[in-house]
């Protein structure tokens, strides 16, 4: 068990954060007494350290690591390492028969919107008979708890057992929690005596080195909380919404050697006791040589690739389409011209007969109909010709000229 004051639940056991203290009972030199011995969960060498005894839970004038009592004392005894006083042990009987009251943990950390149970175990004389059981939560006032079907719940099925079952953790429900039971005689109470710490925590996912990282990396996940929950939790990890497989699952640390682009995407966490409270989603940016990668950004970059090669198939499609059309339409130009049966032949007809002949300009840039150009003309004494002239734009116009047949 950590102690309030410590500053990382990652830190390894020492004397300035023992984990745990309890009180160990072996025969004394001396009948009738009993040697009590106060031990922490890590080994304690240096010996300056000093502790403190409590009896019925309060503090007494002894110090020292071990205490002499007579074998008849009625009193609970427990202890704590000086100067850190929130982590005590649990109350001892020198016999069988002492007011007692322990927790079964001192700290508890659960994850928001889970539902968690606080333990107490209690002993009392066979004289005394229980008359009220009840619990208090307690931050700057005391307020005793109430049954409410949604949120608190009592257990009082065990003997010498009380559970107050909480369910829905709300963030305001961090606060320490103690049992209080009464007899005819003699209320026990915990006015001067820490009860359960509880911390409600939330779940968050942690990317080291950093969020936004390069293919190649190594890069690890960590589904963290602000204080340390039990050792035996199973995490369970999404990516984009959907669980990863079960090689990765079971650690609160999610390791991705080497990164690929492949997992890109958004990760969160979850306790696999509580599936459906889960963490909020953190993104996972994966940059290669060529820039960054992400699914939006591979979906933007296929968009603008197909957007592309549309606009170049539509720009070639409008080219040959331009280059096509005025020889189109000096073909159908030419097609629409009609020369009559008269005109068939002219070398064959006689030289002093009148004829008529045409003259048609046809530009490349025309705009009317082939008709509208016709002219007609008469000669009397010349051989009969026609006239075609094809002119572009940039050639300049053969007016007036004559070939003579």
């Amino acid at each position: 068990m950590c102690s309030s004051q410590q500053t990382s639940v990652d830190e390894s056991c020492s004397i300035t954060y023992p984990r745990e203290i309890h009180v160990q009972r072996t025969p004394a030199e001396h009948r009738g007494h009993i040697r009590l011995t106060c031990n922490s969960s890590c080994f304690l060498t240096d010996p300056l350290i000093s502790f403190v005894w409590y009896e019925n839970r309060k503090p007494t004038v002894k110090e020292g690591k071990q205490i002499l009592v007579p074998s008849s004392n009625r009193d609970s005894l427990s202890c704590a390492v000086k100067g850190l006083e929130d982590v005590r042990s649990a109350d001892v009987c020198v016999n069988d028969s002492c007011w007692r009251l322990n927790y079964v943990h001192s700290r508890i950390c659960a994850v928001e919107g889970s539902s968690v149970n606080i333990s107490s175990k209690y002993s009392h004389p066979d004289y005394e008979q229980i008359q009220s059981k009840c619990w208090y939560k307690v931050k700057r006032e005391a307020e005793q708890l109430t049954e409410d079907p949604d949120h608190v719940e009592y257990d009082d099925s065990m003997k010498n057992q009380h559970i107050l079952r909480l369910k829905k953790l709300k963030r305001d429900d961090s606060a320490e929690y103690r049992f209080t039971f009464t007899t005819e005689n003699e209320e026990v109470n915990q006015s001067d005596f820490p009860g359960v710490t509880l911390i409600v925590t939330e779940l968050r996912v942690k990317m080291s080195p950093s969020a936004v990282v390069t293919e190649g990396q190594r890069v690890t996940l960590t589904c963290s909380t602000s204080c340390p929950l039990t050792d035996n939790t199973n995490y369970i990890w999404y990516l984009n919404s959907r669980p990863l497989t079960p090689r990765e699952n079971q650690n609160k640390h999610l390791i991705l050697d080497p990164v690929s682009r492949e997992d890109a995407g958004s990760y969160s966490c979850a306790v696999k006791t509580n599936k459906d409270i889960s963490s909020a989603p953190k993104t996972l940016t994966v940059q290669s040589i060529t820039g960054t990668w992400t699914p939006a950004a591979a979906g933007v970059s296929a968009a603008l690739l197909l957007l592309i090669l549309l606009t170049v198939c539509w720009w070639i499609r409008k080219r040959r389409t331009s280059r096509l059309s005025p020889t189109s339409e000096t073909m159908d130009n030419l097609e629409q011209v009609h020369f009559g049966p008269q005109h068939d032949d002219i070398s064959a007809q006689p030289a002093e007969q009148e004829l008529d002949y045409s003259e048609i300009n046809l530009s490349k840039n025309q705009t009317e109909h082939p008709y509208s150009t016709v002219q007609s003309f008469q000669e009397q004494e010349h051989v009969p010709y026609a006239v075609v002239n094809f002119r572009d734009n940039t050639t300049p116009e053969l007016n007036d000229q004559a070939v003579d047949g």
